[in-house]
């Protein structure tokens, strides 16, 4: 499993390059979900928008990562007037490097998809927590206690 964030360069919901790296020196948190626009991640992507200024005054960033397209995660975000950062991992680079690129069945169905889960890195960039399998509801809340330990 990573100790450490990826030095990896991912693209954002304006198709521009987006270093993980830019986000050094203070922690990070990226949420992982499925697909966006669904209902979950919906409500997830929602829930750490809202709370922006809290992981803020924790001198924390957010970043939500998905396979979606960045056209896709740009109507995304403009639909629901999200504020976290939307990040691309198309390729699944980041995804299968911390272990959320999954087998998953639907309906009888076995299918590649994103296992939503959640990590937070610290200052320095080292994993201080993660968490897998992610119910939605509280979850940014009890994210947010977790950041403000750091």
């Amino acid at each position: 499993m990573v100790e450490m964030l990826p030095e990896l360069t991912l693209t954002n919901d304006q198709a521009e390059l987006a270093p993980l790296a830019a986000y050094a020196g203070k922690p990070l948190v990226l949420f992982f979900f499925p697909r966006a626009s669904t209902p979950g991640c919906t409500k997830e992507s929602i829930a750490f928008s809202e709370m922006l200024d809290a992981f803020g005054a924790a001198d924390t960033a957010v970043a939500g990562v998905s396979k979606d397209s960045p056209k896709k995660l740009s109507n995304f975000r403009e639909k629901q007037g999200l504020t976290v950062d939307l990040l691309s991992d198309a390729e699944t680079d980041l995804s299968e490097q911390l272990g959320v690129w999954k087998e998953k069945q639907m309906y009888g169905k076995t299918f590649m998809g994103l296992e939503r889960s959640t990590f937070l890195f610290d200052a320095s960039g080292k994993l201080a927590r993660e968490w897998r399998k992610v119910k939605v509801a509280g979850h940014a809340e009890e994210v947010l206690e977790a950041a403000r330990t750091l």
